[in-house]
Formats: C-alpha cells, structure tokens, sequence
C-alpha cells in the first residue's frame, strides 16, 4: 500500500506584527527592572521603616514562660526616645517641630491550639510639638514605624532564647544525658539572661551628640539614662517656670495693691453690712423695693438724716436705704446720735395689755384666717412725744427677740405675731413666723424685716426722710 505524504503548507511571515510585539516585550522589560531596583534599594536603605501599627510574633514557649520573660522586659517598654527620626512616621509637622519624645509599648500574648504563644506589641509615641502660636503647642500621638516593636520582639526571642540555652545546660550536667551543650557566648559578651532584668537594645542610627561630641545609639541603658537624667531636667524647667511664672504674678499683685493704695479712697461711700438689704424708691417702709443690695455692695452717699440715707445707685438713678442697715462713711455714726436730752427708750415708752391666739384680724393674703400671736400695747404716757414710727419699731423689735423662744416653740400652730397698739395714733403690724426666723438667725436686717411686715394703717408707721437729725 503506497503511503501518501500530507502536503506541508508554509505560512506567509506578515513583519506588522513584529514591531507591536516588540514594543510590549521591552515595556515589560522596563517595568521589571524598576521593580527590581526598587526592592534592592529598600533592602539595602538603611532608613527603610517597617509597617506601622501593631506587630506580632509567635514563640514556641507555652504562655506562663513568654509572660514571666515579659516581666524582665518591662524597663524596656516604656522611656524616653533621643530622637524622633527612625522611630516615628512624619506626620502632618516635621519631626524636628518636635521635643521630648516619649514611647509606651503595650503587650498581648495568646495562646494557640499548639501550645505556642502569640505575642503581639503596640507602641505609642508621644512628643511634645512646638507651634509659632503657643496656644497651639502641646503633647501629640505619633505613630510607631515599627522599630521599637521589632526590637522588643528580638529581645524577648534573644531572652528567650538564653533561658532555653541556660536549661538544656544545666540539665546535661545534673543527669549526664550526651544531649547537645549550649554554646557559651564569646569572651566579653553577656546574654539577655544572664542580666536579669536586662537593658533593651533599640535599634537606631548612630548620631553625634551636640553636648559631648559622643555618639550614641538607641540602647536601653542610655534611654533609661535619659529618661532620668532628662525627665528630672524637664520638671526642674517646668518648675523654674511655674516659679518664675509665680513670681512674676505676684510682683503684679504687690504692683496693683500699692497703686490701690496710692489712689484716693471716695469719703462719702456706704456699704451694705448684709445681703437682702433693700434698696427703696422713697424714704418709706411702705415705699416701692428697687432691688435687694448685697453685703459690702457700695454707693454713693448723697444726703442722710436719722432714719434713712440717700444713695446715688447708677446714672441718675437714685434710692434709699435704711440708716441702721448701712456702714456709714468715717466720723458718721450707723445710729442717729441722740442730743443733749435724754431721749426715753422704747421699752419704757409702751407696755403689753393683753396676748391671746386668735385668727388673723385682717386682710393680709399672707394671714388670711391663720391663728396668730396677737399682742395688746398702749402708751405709758399717752402725750409722750417720742413714741412715734421709730419708737414704735424699736418695741416691735425687743418683743420680738424677747419672746422669740416661747414664739419659736409654737411655730406649728402659729402662723405669725400681730401687734396692736391701742392709741389715738395707734395701728397694727403683722409677721409671719417665717420671717421672724429668718430675722433672728441674722439672714435679714431690720430693713428688709419691716419690708415683709403689713401694716394698717401704712402711713402710722412710715418712718420719712422728714427727720433732720443727723
């Protein structure tokens, strides 16, 4: 059987098709070698910064072990940082913007199903950030690039590591087991366990000392130094300026009392000797309250008589204040100042008649069909010519503090005290308990005590600025 050769078809060669494929094999030739050279120089860079953020490791050595190395770390985990650059991302200001560094490492381990430990660290840094508005300087969070993680990582692997050398060590030569024998370390150098509590090494650039002209790196015994060393020299500089800044307010203070001093004190001034003094627009106890003053509020003294005094309170606004209430300005008495005749007190100008618990006689909203203490008082003269409205109210007065404690007792079933003077010029007062009370305790002066009393007739107790004794 003759065999028969397929024919054997040779395609055209189109050379369009060359150039385009030539093009895209030289374009990612291209892109190749810059990513090669881009890995080769952050490999070789020694600035080149780690992840930021939290870090994480796993160990062989159960929990309990990977903590209780931790605890020999703790010196480690936490001080003052040299410099910035190397240990922190730059953030929104430049890093040299910063002063008195500060990191803080906190750490987690986990165990896994295996008995492994996961140990995963974090790392605050903090600074202190110097903007040209003071108001804006202040203590800010930077963020970690990861060395200090690394190195806590490295040396609780270096810790760790000793301490199983230290083990397996000492187990061969109590029980003469032909195991393999840790190596020594070389002549000179210490591990992390034989320090105990070891200093931490941080990984760090070398660089010069301004001071001393010595370099230094970012080991934890020259950390822990400047953590002391540095942090006692901060306080003292903010103490120096706490003391400065005390000092200077003071001299202030010294400065403004001697210009007080200096400066000529207004002689015609009265003060408020209570708070809830009232200020009144006429010299009347029935007179309209503007306001209640308070203890050591000052006016103006624009004239005054026995009775009441005639203040300037703002502008030309103006008011009157009970005499008593008032501390009158130097070489004026608070009390009127009677004259070369005696005048007779009020306790030898009226005497009680008669007391009995009655409803309230009145009309007062205050009284209203209330039971009250109603006291009788007449004249012991009845042409006396000093038992007018001041006279009057002094007795009120005297029998209220005079009784005060048989009043007090009754409070419950006493709703307040009426008086009623039986006389031609005679007429009625009326107080509520309350009132009383607030009055004995010192919360209230004479003046404002009149203001809440009632009165009937009104104009039978209105003591005016008609008086010319002074």
């Amino acid at each position: 059987m003759t065999q028969r050769s397929l024919p054997c078809v040779i395609l055209p060669f189109d050379r369009r098709f060359l150039r385009p494929a030539l093009f895209a094999f030289a374009f990612l030739l291209v892109v190749l070698l810059a990513a090669l050279t881009q890995r080769a120089q952050a490999q070789s860079s020694p600035q080149a910064t780690l992840p930021a953020g939290p870090h994480e490791r796993t160990y062989g050595q159960p929990k309990s072990v990977v903590e209780k190395a931790l605890k020999e770390l703790q010196p480690s985990m936490h001080g003052r940082l040299p410099v910035l650059e190397g240990f922190a991302m730059p953030g929104d200001h430049p890093l040299n913007r910063y002063q008195r560094a500060y990191y803080d490492s906190s750490v987690q381990v986990r165990s896994t199903a295996s008995g492994e430990s996961v140990v995963r660290v974090n790392t605050k840094v903090t600074a202190w950030y110097t903007d040209s508005t003071p108001s804006r300087s202040g203590y800010q969070l930077l963020t970690s690039n990861g060395r200090l993680e690394s190195d806590l990582l490295d040396q609780l692997t270096d810790l760790l590591a000793g301490s199983a050398g230290a083990t397996n060590s000492s187990g061969n030569s109590s029980g003469g087991a032909s195991g393999s024998v840790a190596k020594r370390p070389p002549t000179g150098e210490k591990t992390v366990a034989d320090k105990g509590a070891a200093e931490p090494l941080i990984s760090a650039p070398m660089r010069q000392l301004p001071e001393t002209g010595h370099t230094f790196s970012s080991s934890s015994s020259l950390q822990q130094g400047l953590s002391g060393q540095q942090l006692a020299e901060t306080k003292n500089s903010q103490s120096k300026t706490a003391d400065q800044a005390a000092a200077s307010l003071q001299a202030e203070a010294a400065s403004l009392e001697e210009v007080l001093k200096n400066q000529a004190h207004p002689k015609n001034l009265v003060a408020i000797k209570k708070t809830g003094t009232p200020v009144l627009a006429s010299p009347s106890l029935n007179g309209k309250t503007l306001f209640l003053a308070s203890v050591h509020d000052e006016f103006e003294m624009l004239d005054f008589n026995a009775d009441w005094v005639h203040v300037r309170i703002s502008g030309l606004s103006r008011g009157w204040i009970w005499r008593t209430s008032l501390e009158m300005p130097e070489g004026i008495s608070d009390v009127p100042l009677v004259g070369a005749k005696a005048v007779p007190v009020a306790a030898d100008l009226f005497q009680v008649t008669r007391e009995e618990t009655a409803p309230f006689p009145g009309d007062w909203e205050a009284l209203r069909g209330r039971n009250v203490k109603i006291i009788s008082v007449q004249k012991i003269q009845e042409d006396e010519k000093n038992s007018g409205a001041p006279a009057k109210l002094e007795f009120v007065k005297s029998l209220l503090d005079k009784n005060y404690a048989e009043l007090a007792s009754k409070s419950q079933e006493l709703a307040g005290v009426v008086l009623i003077f039986d006389s031609v010029d005679g007429g009625l007062i009326a107080i509520t308990m309350p009132t009383v009370q607030q009055w004995k305790a010192g919360k209230l002066t004479d003046a404002a005590l009149w203001h809440r009393c009632y009165f009937d007739p009104p104009e039978t107790f209105s003591v005016s600025s008609s008086s010319d004794v002074r």
